[in-house]
């Protein structure tokens, strides 16, 4: 069942969060928009961007070499840059498919990378990943905490349908989201006490 639009009274404008529930992206990036709040605001962790970061150096490197071959070009008509139009060309190609595998392999969907800084857990690393076929309405969140002392690392995933969180009138319910994100932070924590 779907929520109601009075699940959300009482929060300011800004940060009710209105969306077209028949876009099925639309709905997965603002889930993830979610979710990384609760992780960053409620738990008080600290963003990493090192992920990010990674993909933007490989896109940099791509755009950079097709500007020198722009470049090279302007500067020496075609004939003679004919060889550094090639390599130009194969190496753009070549940084595509580093990109791609790099998205593929590495990154995995992951939308948040949360480092804790307090605690009893101080240098945990929080990663959240996502997953939503485009005419699906199930809704995969992936959480996963890393020791990098320890080298544990221990997931849990949780699958619903987006209409849990999202009501008629394409209102995302910031409270339903934080619930879930809760029990499954609340889960790996638990698990970590038992063993």
């Amino acid at each position: 069942m779907a929520p109601k639009e009075n699940d959300v009274k009482g929060k300011d404008e800004k940060e009710i969060v209105k969306i077209n529930k028949w876009d099925s992206s639309a709905v997965k990036n603002s889930l993830d928009d979610a979710v990384k709040e609760v992780l960053t605001k409620k738990f008080n962790y600290t963003e990493n961007f090192n992920l990010m970061d990674g993909r933007l150096v490989i896109c940099t490197i791509a755009v950079g070499v097709a500007m020198f071959a722009l470049l090279w070009d302007y500067l020496y008509p075609f004939p003679q840059s004919r060889p550094i139009l090639i390599f130009s060309v194969a190496t753009y190609f070549i940084m595509m498919g580093i990109l791609t595998l790099y998205t593929t392999y590495k990154e995995k969907g992951i939308f948040a990378v949360c480092i804790q800084k307090e605690g009893a857990r101080k240098g945990a690393v929080w990663e959240a990943s996502s997953s939503m076929g485009k005419y699906n309405d199930e809704y995969e969140l992936h959480l996963c905490v890393k020791q990098p002392k320890s080298g544990s690392v221990r997931e849990t995933k949780s699958k619903k349908s987006c209409a849990n969180f999202v009501t008629i009138n394409g209102v995302i319910c910031q409270d339903l989201v934080e619930n879930e994100v809760t029990r499954l932070h609340n889960s790996l924590l638990s698990e970590r006490k038992e063993k």
